[in-house]
């Protein structure tokens, strides 16, 4: 009789160490299963996160730009820095573009500039684009300015036949992307004749040309 109990609690055992040994895989494999969704649903809320970070930083971007829109005549006055730096029949100047409103507006591009002479016409062709900078939009806080290099051709270079030299009193700006111009007087030789190329402009720079230094 006793034998037949002590066979039955090893058999009981046995079995209760076996189920053990079976449940105990069982839940590690759901924990495991477990903390797997959970990471899971952690990188999930990650990317959405960065996702929507993007999203907004994209749409203050744009209401960035869309508020800093371009620089009309009115926020705009533009001046030469002197002396000019000569070079190689050529003299180059520093032409600021000031903002001087209370605004924050935008620049890109190339201006236009053409010589005036007296009574306000153009003397000859309009200045043509040089190259050596990159375009970039040039952001002008209130009273902050910005530059382009211009280069100023010596028009003895040329044949008076095709020249025909005359005095310009004047520099007739347009701010890049604005068809009202500004006036800066200056007193320089140029071509009467359309054809000479004898000005160039890069496009806008960010910051005040310092003469002699920043061309």
């Amino acid at each position: 009789m006793n034998l037949t109990r002590h066979a039955m609690r090893r058999t009981i055992a046995a079995t209760a160490i076996t189920s053990a040994a079976i449940l105990l895989p069982a839940i590690a494999l759901a924990s495991s299963g477990s903390s797997a969704a959970s990471n899971k649903a952690v990188a999930k809320t990650a990317v959405a996160k960065t996702a929507s970070a993007k999203t907004a930083s994209a749409k203050t971007s744009a209401a960035n730009n869309a508020a800093a829109a371009g620089c009309p005549r009115g926020y705009l006055t533009s001046w030469l820095g002197i002396p000019g730096n000569g070079a190689a029949g050529s003299t180059y100047y520093e032409l600021e573009i000031s903002n001087v409103s209370g605004q924050t507006c935008t620049l890109y591009g190339y201006p236009g500039v053409s010589a005036v002479k007296g009574g306000g016409g153009q003397l000859g062709s309009a200045a043509d684009r040089a190259p050596g900078h990159t375009e970039l939009v040039v952001t002008l806080a209130p009273y902050q300015t910005a530059h382009v290099v211009l280069q100023i051709t010596d028009v003895g270079v040329y044949s008076p036949s095709a020249c025909h030299p005359a005095n310009a009193v004047a520099l007739r700006v347009y701010a890049p992307g604005d068809y009202s111009s500004m006036l800066v007087p200056f007193s320089f030789r140029a071509c009467a004749k359309r054809g000479p190329i004898f000005l160039h402009v890069s496009t806008t720079i960010a910051g005040a040309g310092i003469p002699g230094y920043s061309t």
